[in-house]
């Protein structure tokens, strides 16, 4: 018996490469290679891709819906700027949510999460020496989320993670603005470590993660007025 192959139908390989094109085009949106007002030329990206402007139509399209890029009469598509207001309430909410998070997951924080945590702030510091805002973001995301994975109250953890992912919409690599931010938060990481460690009470971890969330937005508001 002659067994038939399937070839893939037209639909889902138009589906896969505009999935591709959507992947590629945010992921240069969120490093930056796309910054705030550049040009989205749907030929020269198709091109570039090795697809047809076709999927990288459906792409932007898809990235218009998210907020990532603007469409104007006779200017075409564009990528959309950081909404300062927008930032300043997503950072505010995430200092109270994740402050909670990581005080109630602290006492659940064995010594095998704290050398994990360690050793991505030591990851963060070398980052310091050759400075890549994105790396590190990454980074920093990766610390606090095993200080506060562990947090027992699902609803407050879904807050958190709901606020990474409106940062991530904003593109927000706050240290592309404020480098110099960086260096004073990998020393506050080692700080928040060491209360952890020291069996400090949930009122004094909350209160140091929620600082530390707000000392970046505060250097991030301080730097936008200049």
């Amino acid at each position: 018996m002659t067994e038939t192959v399937t070839e893939p139908s037209a639909a889902a390989a138009a589906g896969s490469k505009s999935e591709q094109a959507y992947q590629a085009v945010k992921a240069r949106i969120v490093e930056g290679t796309y910054s705030p007002g550049y040009r989205l030329v749907l030929g020269s990206i198709a091109k570039d891709l090795g697809v047809s402007v076709v999927p990288v139509r459906e792409a932007i399209r898809r990235l218009e819906a998210e907020g990532l890029v603007t469409f104007e009469r006779n200017v075409g598509a564009t990528v959309a700027g950081i909404d300062p207001t927008e930032y300043l309430y997503t950072m505010q909410t995430l200092s109270i949510v994740e402050g909670a998070a990581t005080a109630l997951s602290a006492p659940l924080v064995d010594s095998v999460a704290i050398a994990r945590a360690r050793a991505v702030n030591e990851e963060m510091r070398e980052c310091l020496h050759h400075f890549d805002p994105v790396r590190f973001t990454q980074l920093n995301q990766d610390f606090h989320s095993i200080l506060f994975e562990h947090c027992p109250n699902p609803h407050i953890l879904d807050l958190v993670h709901r606020g990474w992912n409106r940062l991530a919409a904003l593109r927000s690599s706050t240290f592309r603005f404020v480098p110099g931010r960086a260096h004073e938060s990998v020393n506050e990481h080692e700080a928040l470590l060491q209360l952890i460690e020291s069996g400090a009470t949930a009122d004094e971890i909350e209160k140091a993660a929620r600082l530390h969330r707000s000392a970046t937005l505060d250097a991030y508001l301080a730097q936008s007025k200049q």
